[in-house]
């Protein structure tokens, strides 16, 4: 059985000896060195070739989200960020995942058995998820917002509704369609799945760096055009319908295929209220949430979107979704934007979006 080969960079010897104890308790998984600052790594890289990177923040040298940055330009290998900054410096870690990096995990409180255990549980498991990650150099295409003039004038933007969903690699998947986008478009509601302690800060990250109008979805509040909801990190984002228009829900109940929030949860509930005004999203993540949800979307008359294999970080949740016949497109991440446009244009002119 062939091993997955991990390198650690990590300057403190606790966090050293405490990653590579953990690591190699799993007999799936070879550390094969430890590298005290990006400089050590760099030829460690070229040398060990790691199948895995585990990376911290703060370093000597250079600092990690640098560090990442220059390596998903040069060679871009499955990373996971492991630094004290990750629980409280959002912000960063959000960067990390836009640059990149597969995953993140907070280091452990070290005076905490409990706390221990778990991390060290929850480092294995992240680390083999990481090991099946892809990564592919791609080129955004120019789109002309022609469509936008049209949609302003629309009902459109009053009755139809852009469900997303991802999980691994989301976060630049996510920013990549946004940013090709014009923003005089329908309502667009988005479940990434993460951390509750960085919900929040992603639609904060999107406002700031690109200007959009986006923000954490609330329950109750009404969904309007030219929007885009984020849902929050501790409860599945749902929709109902009211006289004019669509409102959000939020509903604190349990883990639905593992996650809160659940994509199969908005997706189901968007394909009961909307129907055949939908157009429904499937982006790169590990497992099966949101298959079931785009089939309902796709079996409600709505149009649906899967993100090909070779564009996808993990072709968990997409190509379940494939699988079992849910996907009326199968389209790389840089053209899904011009995807969507065509698919609005389609409904504008009363032909079928599907064909």
């Amino acid at each position: 059985m062939k091993k997955i080969k991990v390198l650690i960079i990590e300057d403190s010897k606790l966090m050293q000896k405490i990653l590579s104890k953990a690591l190699s308790s799993d007999p799936e998984i070879d550390v094969i060195g430890i590298a005290e600052d990006p400089l050590i790594a760099r030829d460690l890289i070229k040398k060990l070739n790691p199948d895995v990177l585990t990376l911290d923040i703060m370093l000597p040298h250079m600092d990690g989200i640098t560090f990442l940055r220059n390596l998903m330009r040069l060679r871009p290998m499955p990373t996971v960020m492991v630094s004290t900054l990750t629980e409280n410096g959002s912000a960063l870690a959000l960067e990390a995942l836009a640059i990149g990096a597969v995953d993140y995990l907070p280091k452990p409180k070290c005076n905490a058995l409990t706390d221990l255990s778990i991390f060290e549980k929850e480092l294995i498991h992240t680390v083999k998820n990481a090991a099946s990650a892809t990564f592919v150099k791609s080129v955004a295409p120019i789109i002309e917002n022609k469509f936008s003039e049209n949609l302003f004038q629309s009902d459109l933007l009053k009755k139809e509704l852009i469900v997303i969903g991802a999980s691994t690699g989301g976060i630049e998947a996510i920013e990549t369609i946004l940013l090709q986008l014009p923003q005089i478009l329908p309502p667009i509601l988005i479940v990434q799945h993460i951390k509750k302690e960085f919900s929040s800060a992603f639609p904060e990250r999107i406002r700031r760096l690109y200007g959009l109008l986006i923000s954490e979805a609330e329950d109750n509040s009404e969904i309007f055009g030219g929007h885009i909801y984020i849902a929050p990190g501790h409860a599945h984002l749902t929709v109902r319908k009211q006289k004019n228009g669509y409102i959000t829900c939020l509903q604190d109940t349990p883990e639905v295929n593992r996650h809160k929030p659940s994509i199969d949860e908005l997706f189901m509930s968007v394909a009961n209220v909307a129907g055949t005004h939908s157009i429904g999203i499937l982006l790169t993540g590990m497992g099966t949430d949101g298959a079931q949800g785009l089939k309902a979307i796709h079996d409600a008359g709505g149009v649906t979107i899967a993100q090909d294999e070779k564009s996808s970080i993990v072709w968990g949740m997409p190509g379940n979704a494939v699988k079992i016949g849910a996907a009326d497109y199968i389209v790389p991440l840089n053209a899904i934007p011009l995807k969507i446009l065509q698919i609005l244009d389609a409904k504008m002119l009363g032909v079928s979006a599907t064909q």
